[in-house]
């Protein structure tokens, strides 16, 4: 049995599950009754993350973005991790959405913070755009995951490599 546990805390959201949701919504844009006669499109940028929906009706934009945010927590991606860039509005109404996928350095710092405020027996250390936790426990990691879960980021935070 190891001495030391550990696992990593960690933003990282599959690709494939982001393009699956996508193309999910462009299918249901296609059959949508109340979405018929209108311009509505989808687009999704790979490189930047960034969903770009634009409608000729502003109500049938917030009918687009639900229809992603639904199918994308169907993939299990947290509505969370989803932050609105922009809104435009003209003759044709836009939003940019951004999928947040990676562990920002204030983010970091406040679930370090958060993890030394618990007084639990952990030592967790920033890696890059990951967050070690370590500890002799595994119950004190369990505290740890549930303590995380809590903080309420815009993020969608994993767990990985529990060892």
């Amino acid at each position: 049995m190891a001495s030391e546990h550990s696992f990593d805390i960690t933003a990282a959201i599959d690709k494939q599950e982001i393009k699956n949701a996508f193309e999910q919504a462009k299918k249901e844009l296609d059959t949508r009754y109340d979405l018929k006669g209108i311009k509505t499109e989808i687009e999704f940028s790979e490189k930047e993350n960034i969903f770009k929906l634009s409608s000729s009706s502003e109500a049938k934009l917030d009918v687009l973005k639900d229809i992603l945010i639904s199918k994308l927590i169907k993939r299990n991606i947290n509505s969370n991790a989803i932050k609105e860039l922009s809104k435009e509005n003209g003759a044709m109404y836009r939003l940019n959405l951004k999928v947040n996928d990676s562990i920002d350095s204030e983010s970091a710092k406040k679930i370090n913070k958060a993890i030394k405020d618990s007084k639990l027996k952990v030592n967790s250390s920033i890696r890059g755009d990951e967050i070690r936790v370590v500890s002799k426990q595994i119950d004190d990691l369990q505290s740890v995951m549930r303590l995380v879960k809590n903080l309420n980021l815009e993020l969608n935070l994993t767990f990985k490599n529990l060892k």
